[in-house]
């Protein structure tokens, strides 16, 4: 079956459900949203804990409920949100083949919005060494399974067939800090959190941290009975657990970015952007944690608003072309997004590859320094940070790549 809509929207996390219901409000004819999982809302639905901002009446939102409430006003704005519905691959330009429950379908559309996400790297592509027991989870896997089934005592088996009794959780970023409270509200045990960081995120209360350490192996036949961990002075020792939880370490969702051929980003491996959400594919925009996973569902939404008009731009007006000056991070900077500056200045996010204190930050292109101020905070590896477009104010669109750099 063909069909056509104006906007086509790939995902209905924090960033596809805010954009669906900017352009949907904004009168951008028929939206429609694709998920393939069983319920939209993305990675907060698992997340059942405070942090998601405010209801109407001042209330804590938990990640459930900030789900909802982003699917409640998608659909009434006007949005079609389509759930167990995976799009397969493109059929054009700015058309997807889909596969559902229903059958196979053809949709094609004016706008297309990439907003698939990001999820943890596993253990195989960790290439951690070791047996393959069970026991072996990443933060989205036993998020998922503890909302499913509810805590160790309330499943007969819990112990043996889930999440078990025991677990070390693996990484220094605030979503282990996530894990372990996953853990502690099921009943689980939390062993020690471990990272090969120098430093972690701060919260985790009385659970063990061992900095500066490496899982060397995962122990265990049918079901894992431990870890074997290197500390930072070469000493190995082992911690006993029947469950690991690996966090952190994103992967954004890019196979269709990367079936319809658009750049990707060195320092992300998500596809390259202008400041306008637009990628090198004209129609197709791509936001939220597909460009840069690890952000917070309220940074995700917010550019899931910007890419949505930058569409209503798109379906008003001829098509304006993509930013053609690339930008690149330098020294102890991971990444900075947009990919890409046009003629207009946009904003910059960017991440450290390490901790860095009150860094001097610079932006600077065919070595002219066109920005340079001392940041009061601290740089960390999971935390981005958003430069103002005035740092990018007097680029040359003619000219060669703008360079983003530190001094620590």
């Amino acid at each position: 079956m063909n069909r056509t809509v104006d906007v086509l929207v790939v995902g209905a996390g924090p960033a596809g459900l805010a954009a669906a219901a900017r352009l949907a409000a904004a009168g951008a004819g028929r939206v429609e949203v694709l998920e393939r999982e069983t319920a939209a809302g993305g990675v907060p639905r698992h997340c059942a804990r405070p942090g998601f901002g405010a209801d109407a009446r001042g209330r804590p939102l938990d990640g459930p409920g900030y789900a909802r409430r982003a699917v409640r006003e998608a659909l009434r704005a006007g949005a079609v949100v389509r759930t167990g519905v995976s799009a397969t691959g493109w059929a054009g330009p700015l058309a997807l083949d889909v596969t559902s429950p229903a059958g196979l379908e053809r949709i094609a559309a004016r706008a297309v919005v990439l907003a698939t996400g990001a999820r943890e790297r596993p253990r195989s592509a960790r290439l951690l060494p070791g047996t393959r027991p069970a026991g072996v989870l990443t933060t989205g896997e036993l998020q998922r399974t503890v909302a499913r089934f509810g805590g160790r005592k309330g499943h007969a088996g819990w112990e043996r067939e889930y999440v078990g009794r025991r677990a070390v959780v693996v990484g220094g970023e605030p979503v282990a800090r996530s894990a372990v409270r996953t853990l502690r509200a099921a009943g689980v045990e939390v062993a020690a959190v471990v990272t090969e960081l120098p430093y972690s995120a701060p919260g985790f209360g009385a659970v063990p941290l061992l900095t500066g350490t490496v899982v060397a192996e995962l122990l265990g036949r049918g079901r894992l009975t431990g870890v074997a961990v290197r500390g930072r002075d070469g000493r190995a020792s082992v911690l006993r657990c029947d469950t690991v939880v690996l966090t952190g370490d994103w992967v954004p969702d890019h196979e269709l970015a990367r079936a319809r051929g658009l750049p990707l980003a060195p320092g992300t491996r998500g596809p390259v952007t202008d400041g306008a959400l637009r990628t090198a594919a004209p129609g197709v925009f791509a936001a939220g944690n597909l460009l840069h996973g690890g952000e917070p569902a309220p940074v995700a939404a917010a550019e899931g608003r910007a890419a949505a008009d930058a569409v209503l731009d798109h379906l008003d007006g001829p098509p304006r072309p993509v930013g053609t000056v690339p930008v690149a991070a330098a020294g102890p900077l991971r990444w900075v997004t947009p990919g890409l500056l046009g003629p207009e200045a946009a904003p910059l996010l960017v991440r450290a590859e390490h901790r860095l204190v009150r860094p001097v930050l610079t932006v600077s292109q065919d070595g002219v320094r066109l920005w340079r101020e001392r940041l009061r905070g601290t740089l960390v590896p999971w935390r981005s940070v958003r430069l103002g477009p005035d740092w990018t104010h007097g680029a040359d669109p003619a000219g060669g790549p703008v360079t983003v750099g530190a001094e620590e």
